[in-house]
């Protein structure tokens, strides 16, 4: 069995305790990581804070580089890293190589931001000064990242900061350390310097307080559940810490009356089922034009029923196991509420195997009840009627989050006006809300989050512009 230590200023650092990571299919210990604590934040600042002063000194060119051939290694490893995705997150086959393979282009996105750090100039009232404005990386930034994804989703939040010259630190769910150490491993094989990517592993009320409080600490991302960013936002903001929180969602998805309602079920089940439902951009909650709309529900119905669950390693699966018992437990109450509440149970409801939850279909729960107000991370779509457009914008925005959204409709006219109406961070036309791009500005409003992630809006949020004047002449004085 492997032992994960910390991984500290180019190797990994045994931990004197250990915790146990286990696969969420089976249940069984998959390997024992490094439980961290205070000092070993304290260790893996101050590494962090020399590795920055060797990396962000390099020619821009030297950190593309390193991205770059970190890309090649995920690559070169794919199969290695698939086989830890499935047996550590619980993810299908499917989807773990689709993730590294998401991971792979990712980091040469992040590459190519390395050569892009533009500065710029403006006008002065003072014909003889030169005014320049130039980008700086803010230091040591802090990356918590979560379960669900947690290679794709890890490289992500580090991968820009990293070419815009910052250190890193990532501390990764006590779900999931393992791949996290992995990553660290592959970028310090790419020529990453020591100190300049860092990993502390743990449970987050060990170590995360140490983190996010420490004054060297100069930037935080985190992608988890609102109620942690709440209380990481509340932490930070006494340091004045610049802040990327990409929290909760219960997404809409808006189901047009002009739609095949079978393709329309088939797209809304990938939404709604992905990974088990566990992605903050699932779309959960799902609204349909009142002449389409019990039709569509009895369709998405019989789309669940014909998912294949079993072996992780088939490719014809589905969906694998959530995360951990309480996962389960939070799922199996939010669906008994809504039925005790007056939704009907179209299918679903019940635990296929282990802690495989069978693809859920509520149809009207109450708009009160937490299966349509509060996120389930799990595999239960809610579906409800709306008279009309206007209705069905109405419902979707009456929430307090605010990540992703679709719409499935063929009158594009329509589209972009509910597109242009609903209040969220994103909204795909003809898809399911579910998405994401290594240059996309990913985020949300209201209680899904702060700031932007992918591409230029990461290295733009984890760099400081700085207004640099140049006296060119003599300068009239006051006195």
């Amino acid at each position: 069995m492997r032992i994960y230590g910390h991984f500290i200023a180019g190797a990994e650092v045994p931990g004197a305790v250990l915790f146990e990571d286990r696969n969420p299919d089976s249940d069984a210990v998959y390997a024992l990581a490094a439980r961290g604590d205070a000092d070993t934040v304290a260790q893996a600042v101050a590494a962090a804070q020399e590795g920055f002063l060797t990396w962000a000194a390099l020619a821009p060119a030297a950190r593309e580089r390193v991205l770059l051939t970190t890309a090649d290694l995920v690559e070169t490893e794919a199969e290695r890293l698939v086989d830890i995705l499935i047996d550590e997150s619980g993810s299908t086959i499917t989807k773990a190589e689709a993730e590294v393979a998401y991971s792979a282009s990712l980091l040469r996105a992040a590459a190519g931001e390395a050569r892009r750090l533009y500065g710029d100039t403006f006008p002065n009232d003072r014909p003889h000064r030169l005014s320049l404005v130039i980008r700086q990386p803010l230091g040591v930034v802090v990356a918590i990242s979560p379960f669900n994804a947690p290679l794709s989703l890890l490289v992500k939040m580090v991968a820009f900061a990293l070419a815009a010259g910052n250190a890193v630190i990532a501390k990764p769910s006590e779900e999931t350390p393992a791949i996290a150490v992995e990553l660290a491993h592959l970028l310090h094989r790419a020529g990453m310097p020591a100190g300049a990517f860092n990993v502390v592993t743990g449970y987050g009320p060990e170590v995360g307080p140490a983190l996010v409080e420490s004054p060297a600490v100069q930037g935080i991302a985190f992608t988890g559940s609102t109620a942690t960013g709440v209380t990481i936002a509340q932490a930070a903001i006494r340091g004045m810490k610049r802040l990327q929180l990409e929290l909760g969602g219960k997404n809409p998805l808006l189901v047009l009356r002009d739609v095949d309602i079978a393709e329309a079920a088939a797209t809304a089940a990938v939404g709604a089922f992905f990974h088990a439902g566990q992605i903050c951009m699932a779309g959960a909650r799902i609204i349909v034009e009142q002449p389409i709309a019990r039709a569509f529900a009895e369709a998405l119905a019989r789309t669940a029923e014909a998912l294949h669950l079993g072996d992780l390693r088939d490719p014809r699966t589905a969906y694998g196991p959530v995360i951990n018992a309480r996962s389960l437990a939070k799922i199996e109450r939010h669906v008994a509420e809504a039925v005790a509440a007056g939704a009907e149970l179209l299918t679903g409801g019940e635990v296929h195997h282990g802690r495989v939850y069978r693809p859920t279909v509520l149809w009207e729960p109450p708009r009160t009840c937490s299966a349509w107000c509060e996120e389930t991370f799990g595999p239960v779509a809610a579906v409800v009627a709306a008279a009309d457009l206007e209705e069905a914008i109405a419902i979707a925005n009456a929430s307090a989050y605010g990540l992703s959204a679709g719409i499935l409709t063929h009158d594009l006219q329509r589209g972009l006006r509910a597109a242009r109406a609903l209040r969220c961070g994103a909204v795909h036309l003809g898809m399911h809300s579910f998405q994401s791009d290594a240059l996309a500005p990913v985020g949300g409003l209201g209680m899904s989050g702060i700031g932007r992630s992918g591409g230029k809006y990461s290295v733009e949020h984890f760099t400081e512009l700085k207004w640099i004047s140049v006296e060119l002449g003599q300068t009239p004085r006051p006195f």
